[in-house]
């Protein structure tokens, strides 16, 4: 019998990707699109983990279930750590092309391109204390935008270590080397002895 967990989160990409990696391990993947009753979540946390911790605890007010709830960002150097909290809310219209095209322009006079994806995940079961997980991966902000796979800022973001694009990796290469792919490679053991 397959082990349900949620996904606290309505970014379909995002829950792709949890999907890719926790599926083969035999667990069924529910998001906040099969709850649609469920309030939206308003992150004030200051951190991605008060924010992360949030969510986990706004899902698991009203469904007894594992869940899984991040918080994950853009820290660019030269910004002073922008968007960073806000990396979703970051332009006007919250719309991923628009935030890269923000992005950009406020980085027009940047020499230092240096920036990381960061993510903080929180897991919780109902009948256990939350633990966290992070994972960062560092590159660099890129002049011109390749549009491809991914979503968010991975059509600017640069991965140094591979020499492409974080949109010209497959969701496998993505997986493995991201932010979200290092926080969860952290959370598999756990999981693996989920009962």
């Amino acid at each position: 019998m397959m082990k349900k967990i949620v996904i606290a989160s309505m970014n379909n990409g995002k829950i792709k990707e949890y999907k890719a990696m926790l599926e083969p391990l035999g667990f069924e993947i529910l998001s906040l699109h099969d709850f649609p009753d469920l309030p939206d979540v308003e992150e004030t946390g200051k951190t991605f983990l008060e924010n992360a911790l949030l969510k986990v605890q706004a899902v698991q007010d009203r469904i007894i279930m594992p869940v899984i709830a991040d918080d994950s960002g853009l820290v660019v150097d030269c910004l002073n750590g922008r968007p960073g909290v806000n990396s979703r809310r970051y332009s006007e219209s919250e719309k991923d092309e628009d935030n890269n095209m923000k992005l950009m322009k406020a980085m027009s006079a940047c020499q230092d391109r240096s920036a990381r994806f960061v993510c903080q995940i929180v897991y919780k079961r109902p009948d256990q204390a939350a633990k966290a997980y992070s994972g960062t991966l560092e590159g660099k902000i890129a002049t011109t935008p390749v549009i491809g796979n991914g979503f968010g800022y991975d059509p600017i973001f640069y991965v140094c270590e591979l020499n492409k694009m974080m949109s010209e990796l497959t969701i496998e290469e993505k997986n493995r080397i991201s932010h979200r792919g290092k926080a969860m490679a952290k959370l598999m053991e756990d999981l693996s002895h989920d009962g």
